[in-house]
């Protein structure tokens, strides 16, 4: 088996999570929180669309995590996202965790706005 070790440059992976927090840097994080390389704040949930919008430009797309189940975004939300040119894919958190993780190791522009856990 070859073992390859993962360079995320200067952006941080999530390195874990559990209820009601994510952790990066080894340090933990309250949910609802939103990241992106260089990036890691609170975010007020699906009421809080300006600072998903402040993302355009800057990624092509951005991960919601629902929480533990997928669930669905308030439609209203998904259309501003879109509209500003954000790519936008729903998924449980834990999924959007692992899958942030994986693009962000290819360099990829994203980021991703999680419920919590």
């Amino acid at each position: 088996m070859r073992l390859n070790e993962i360079d995320y440059g200067a952006a941080q992976p999530i390195e874990g999570y559990g209820p009601g927090f994510f952790r990066l840097g080894g340090e933990a994080h309250a949910a609802p929180v939103l990241i992106a390389p260089g990036l890691v704040r609170a975010w007020g949930g699906y009421g809080d669309a300006d600072t998903l919008l402040g993302l355009a430009g800057q990624v092509d797309v951005l991960f919601i995590g629902t929480g533990g189940d997928i669930g669905h975004i308030p439609p209203a939300l998904r259309s501003a996202l879109e509209e500003a040119g954000l790519g936008v894919e729903i998924m449980a958190s834990p999924a959007a965790c692992r899958t942030y993780n994986v693009l962000l190791s290819e360099g990829r522009r994203i980021a991703v706005a999680l419920i919590g856990v």
